[in-house]
């Protein structure tokens, strides 16, 4: 019963997710927003929706383990899982404009989490809100200086979404967000009757099998991509999608529901967490040696062997 919960959970996040999205960017057509704006702010959003959803439905629950294992687990399946099988698959050029601004803030939240987190074992209200605040200093300055920075996400909008109804919109919502609630509810209970059965933490599960269940779509899409010889994934995207992650995700979580660390995981502060820093760490050099602005293969196979080994040490 706890895998069919933790399946169908993540079945309607996807598909919530996707609902929300398409509702999300045609309401932003409407409202006459650009579509500059759209992609860098409101895509970005609501594509961090399941993660958000997830995350506070386990604050609520009282589970900061999952809230916390979702978001480590989800950041460095990100470049471990969905980088390192896209590079296999096919080698990927990195633009040169996404180490000047996007990889120094996902590096500085990550220690401001860190630090938030190791000074009391507690992501306060207000820590919740200097983390949200400075990602929307970070997309304000993006949409207004950095338009080089967002080819990537504009393609991700369907301009097709502009001419929707106004009654289609409602509907995506209303599915969307019946989705949302729906799946985060039965993955964060399949989660811990999971976690119970086979004798592991929630935070194990959370790090593991449900971060991978939620980068399965990107996971998913890229490959695809990647198959088709086409532009496989967006590095600076997948760097957003982590920055989102932390900054929104965590701290919308802390500003309704502060997120205690759990004494009875110390491995959230002692070693994931500086698994996650180290797996967005190693990305510079990898782009820059041996071959300048290229993560080909070998590098995509480092990177996955990488994530092998984490998810083992954290089984």
């Amino acid at each position: 019963m706890s895998i069919f919960l933790v399946i169908a959970g993540l079945s309607l996040l996807v598909v919530g997710g996707n609902f929300l999205v398409r509702a999300s960017v045609g309401l932003s057509f409407k409202l006459k927003i650009s579509k500059l704006v759209i992609g860098m702010t409101v895509v970005s959003f609501a594509t961090s929706a399941p993660e958000l959803l997830v995350s506070l439905q386990a604050a609520l629950d009282g589970v900061s383990d999952i809230a916390l294992g979702n978001v480590i687990g989800s950041n460095i399946a990100n470049i471990g899982l969905v980088l390192g099988i896209t590079a296999i698959i096919s080698p990927l050029a990195v633009d040169r404009e996404f180490y000047k601004l996007n990889w120094p803030m996902m590096m500085f939240i990550s220690f401001v989490l860190y630090y938030f987190l190791k000074n009391d074992q507690m992501l306060s209200q207000l820590e919740g809100v200097i983390m949200f605040s400075a990602l929307v200093v970070f997309l304000i300055f993006l949409v207004k200086n950095s338009r080089k920075l967002t080819k990537a996400n504009l393609e991700e909008v369907d301009e097709g979404l502009a001419i929707v109804s106004n009654f289609k919109i409602v509907m995506w919502l209303l599915i969307g967000a019946a989705g949302l609630y729906f799946g985060s509810e039965w993955l964060v209970d399949g989660a811990k009757q999971l976690a119970t059965s086979v004798g592991i933490s929630d935070y194990a599960i959370s790090v593991t099998v449900i971060a991978i269940g939620t980068s399965v779509p990107e996971l998913a899409a890229s490959v695809i991509a990647a198959l088709k010889k086409e532009k496989a994934i967006s590095l600076g995207n997948l760097i957003g999608s982590n920055i989102f992650n932390i900054a929104s995700v965590l701290g919308l979580t802390a500003m309704i529901k502060p997120i205690a660390v759990n004494p009875n995981t110390p491995e959230i502060l002692s070693t994931n967490i500086f698994w996650m820093i180290a797996f967005a760490a190693v990305l510079i050099p990898l782009m820059l040696i041996p071959k300048r602005f290229i993560i080909g293969r070998y590098k995509g196979m480092l990177l996955f062997g990488s994530y092998l080994i984490f998810i083992y040490l954290a089984l």
